[in-house]
């Protein structure tokens, strides 16, 4: 089989199983698979077709990363912030850690700010880090 051909074939393939999996990675490699089919075609040799292909390879994967991150944006806030909670008990008082029930569940919270301490007090989230609250007695603008 002509080495062209094969370079061929296999730049279909990946880009057919692109299509299965829709990551774009794949359409990369296939996209570089097709360069080197012409490399081949034109008549480099088989060195040059796989530094071609590997240098199409990874300049498309780094160009697919910059646009992933790029489209990112900000992360979206915490659709909890703002929300009441209620002071169920305290783990250590003297540094704010308190459990608080919120959904009709119990959470770790620390408690920014004055506070009276009793339970059934109720307090306003602030901050979510991980799975830990952080609350105070103001409402959050």
């Amino acid at each position: 089989m002509d080495s062209s051909l094969a370079w061929l074939v296999g730049g279909v393939a990946l880009i057919v199983a692109e299509l299965a999996t829709g990551t774009f990675y794949l359409l990369v490699l296939g996209v570089a698979a097709l360069v080197a089919a012409g490399v081949a075609f034109a008549g480099g040799g088989f060195l040059l077709q796989v530094i071609v292909a590997g240098a199409v390879a990874v300049g498309g994967i780094f160009w697919i990363r910059s646009r992933k991150l790029a489209a990112s944006g900000p992360p979206m806030p915490s659709l909890d912030v703002g929300q009441p909670v209620t002071l169920d008990s305290w783990v250590n008082r003297n540094d704010g850690h308190a459990r608080v029930k919120y959904r009709d569940a119990l959470w770790d919270a620390i408690v920014d700010g004055e506070f009276g301490g009793e339970a059934g007090e109720v307090f306003y989230i602030r901050s979510v880090r991980g799975s830990t609250l952080h609350v105070a007695k103001q409402k959050p603008a």
